[in-house]
């Protein structure tokens, strides 16, 4: 072109600016499938809510082949029982606990009794790539408490959807569609015949590689919601509110879950003043020592337990 100027020798030439990307458009027919509606706070739920116990206690499991396992727990410790005033009433109680393992790709079979007479079973069978089947059982020696319930589990491309029957008339449904690459809703209901009382809940999940936003409202009065945010690949940070607007009660509470190489650690505080911590500490292969604490100033409740698992 006449006039133009060529760049000097040696000096190269500036790249043209990067065109801008078109927005990447979303396949609405090839959605990811949520998770299920039952566990659609399971990051917070495990962040905020370790497996607390007061007391000693001792895990073996023994694997005799690749699918069939034993295992033999022992618990000693305080047993808190109702009382009218704010006081707790702690019993001291110990009890051993014989399981019996069955893990296959489509059939699980997972059986526990105690030494007070408890039995708990539970089954689960695929019936095909997407229907499974689950079955829990609680069997006890005291009247009416024994409860059963049954799962049937459908999961589709993009949603998943349960329906539930247990005892005392117990009859629930729901389902969970994804929406979005990231955003999934669902919905259940449920009818309780013994006691004549139904509901219906409604949910939302919001999940990114680095976040998960849950919300979840019922008919029953309980409006939950939680939000755990990935700080890096070994520290998660978590929080959720709980509120009853028939009962108008309300909690809070904030958590973390820090992974190292050696351990696991989780704690929360709630807005009751009670703060928790509880330890995972991998000392060899397959044996792992345990320790757990809670502490409530307003109701002067102090609740510390230690404990070793052996085997995987």
């Amino acid at each position: 072109m006449a006039g133009a100027v060529p760049p000097p020798l040696g000096v190269p030439t500036p790249p043209p600016p990067p065109a801008k990307e078109a927005d990447e458009k979303v396949d609405y027919f090839n959605l990811p499938r949520p998770v299920a509606y039952e566990e659609i706070q399971r990051e917070a739920f495990f962040s905020l809510k370790p497996e607390l116990f007061e007391g000693m206690r001792f895990d073996f499991t023994k694997g005799l082949n690749q699918r069939f396992s034993l295992s033999h727990s022992v618990f000693m410790g305080p047993t808190e029982v109702p009382s009218q005033g704010a006081e707790t009433i702690k019993i001291p109680t110990s009890h051993y606990e014989f399981g019996a393992n069955f893990l296959d790709p489509k059939l699980m079979l997972v059986g526990r009794v105690l030494t007070d007479g408890r039995l708990n079973a539970r089954v689960r069978c695929s019936i095909t790539d997407k229907l499974a089947f689950k079955a829990n059982a609680q069997l006890t020696q005291e009247p009416h408490m024994s409860h059963g319930m049954f799962n049937f589990d459908y999961e589709g491309s993009d949603f998943r959807t349960q329906f539930q029957l247990g005892n005392g008339a117990l009859f629930g449904a729901n389902y969970i569609q994804s929406v979005t690459p990231h955003l999934s809703l669902g919905g259940e209901v449920f009818w309780a015949g013994q006691h004549r009382k139904s509901g219906v809940g409604f949910a939302a999940r919001h999940n990114t590689p680095k976040s998960v936003a849950t919300g979840q409202v019922a008919s029953t009065g309980m409006v939950a919601l939680s939000y755990v945010q990935k700080v890096s690949d070994k520290v998660s940070l978590a929080t959720d509110f709980m509120y009853n607007y028939l009962s108008k009660d309300v909690t809070a509470s904030v958590g973390y879950d820090y992974i190292l190489r050696q351990c696991r650690l989780r704690g929360k505080i709630d807005s009751n003043g009670v703060a928790a911590a509880y330890l995972e500490e991998r000392l060899n292969m397959g044996l792992n020592f345990i320790l757990s604490a809670e502490v409530d100033h307003k109701k002067k409740d102090y609740k510390f337990g230690f404990g070793l698992t052996v085997g995987e």
